[in-house]
């Protein structure tokens, strides 16, 4: 594989990472959704370096290097093993994922709607107040 190639895909990533990364600068839990899933592409992408590199050398005139073959394969191993077990943690945590579990947003506004009836039912009953105060003295 062209190490020209690699290092262009891996500069053009780490390129959207930062681009990315500086739109959510507010957002700390976007922030460590996006670097987790980053991390989890470049993962990808030196796996697919390492089957490239192993394609390479099977294809070399002077034949394969039993040493380098070995040491990719093991990595390639290794890596499809921990990109699945992180895929696995995504998927589970987006499975428990239950965005309003813990918001008081209709319960806030239920009551703001409440306070707002009150407060215009006072105001009619101070009307009525008025009313019969006026006609008692009438």
């Amino acid at each position: 594989m062209d190490p020209q190639s690699q290092t262009t895909s891996l500069q053009r990533l780490q390129n959207v990472e930062k681009v990315y990364s500086s739109n959510l600068s507010g957002n700390k839990c976007k922030h460590l959704i996006w670097i987790n899933r980053f991390s989890c592409v470049q993962r990808i992408v030196r796996v697919l370096e390492l089957a490239g590199g192993v394609m390479d050398e099977m294809a070399n005139p002077s034949g394969p290097r039993k040493e380098l073959v070995n040491s990719h394969c093991s990595e390639f191993m290794q890596s499809v093993k921990d990109i699945q077990m992180t895929l696995r943690e995504e998927i589970k945590s987006a499975c428990e994922y239950r965005p309003f579990e813990k918001c008081d947003y209709v319960p806030r506004i239920s009551n703001e709607i409440c306070c707002k009836k009150l407060e215009y039912l006072i105001a009619q009953v101070d009307e009525m107040r008025l009313t019969i105060d006026e006609y008692n003295e009438a």
